[in-house]
């Protein structure tokens, strides 16, 4: 497996969030962790991406533990999470030029993931007059710069329009056929079609679930 992720706790003032969380990946995979508001998803994915540390546990991707090394990180995984990391007062082109040179930035633009994102429709739109499906893009076009092998989404199709939500789908769908790993927190049964696997983290315990396309039954699940 690329990705193995093995004992991954986290407490706040002596309560359990996370409990022995342990899962693998293979390259070209995409994986939904689901649960209730204030289960642990936003925490599990921090964690991944270097942002909390973890009381314990260990993220091996491709034989190196990340968390042992967390300078690595940027290199491998690509995170966006759920509220949208961008200087308000520049448009896109701008917030992109944090991240990417300007000859990479106008390839990537061409023939590369943001244009595929279709970021280059709004490159001159102030970030404050996006619309959320805008911005999601565009933070995830930033998340991608180092071409990572891992890219993280907390909640990726929350409150967007339909065409938003598939020019997302679609780019994630390109990202795994390239190899990459694709890892959601969401609640959004359409984000399910995209994944192999499964799992509700509860009461701070990941369980494997399997989605068949019944909806009622992912509420209960939820629930």
């Amino acid at each position: 497996m690329d990705v193995e992720i093995t004992g991954i706790k986290k407490a706040y003032a002596g309560k359990k969030v996370l409990t022995d969380i342990s899962f693998s990946l293979e390259a070209g995979s995409c994986a939904a962790i689901l649960g209730s508001n204030g289960s642990g998803k936003s925490t599990l994915l921090s964690i991944l991406a270097g942002v909390r540390r973890a009381d314990g546990g260990s993220f091996f991707y491709r034989g190196a533990d990340l968390l042992r090394h967390p300078g690595q990180i940027p290199n491998v995984l690509g995170y966006v999470p759920q509220g949208d990391p961008l200087m308000e007062e520049l448009n896109a082109w701008d917030n992109l030029r944090l991240w990417y040179d300007r000859e990479t930035l106008r390839r990537e633009l061409s023939e590369g993931a943001l244009g595929m994102l279709g970021i280059d429709s709004f490159l001159k739109t102030p970030v404050r007059r996006m619309s959320g499906g805008m911005k999601k893009r565009l933070s995830i076009g930033c998340a991608v710069v180092s071409h990572p092998g891992i890219l993280a989404l907390d909640e990726p199709s929350a409150a967007l329009d339909p065409v938003c939500k598939e020019d997302i789908r679609s780019y994630l769908e390109a990202y795994r056929r390239a190899g990459g790993i694709v890892l959601m927190a969401t609640h959004d049964a359409q984000d399910l079609e995209l994944c192999d696997v499964c799992y509700i983290l509860r009461d701070g315990v990941l369980h494997s679930w399997q989605y068949d396309g019944d909806f009622h039954k992912l509420a209960e699940a939820l629930g």
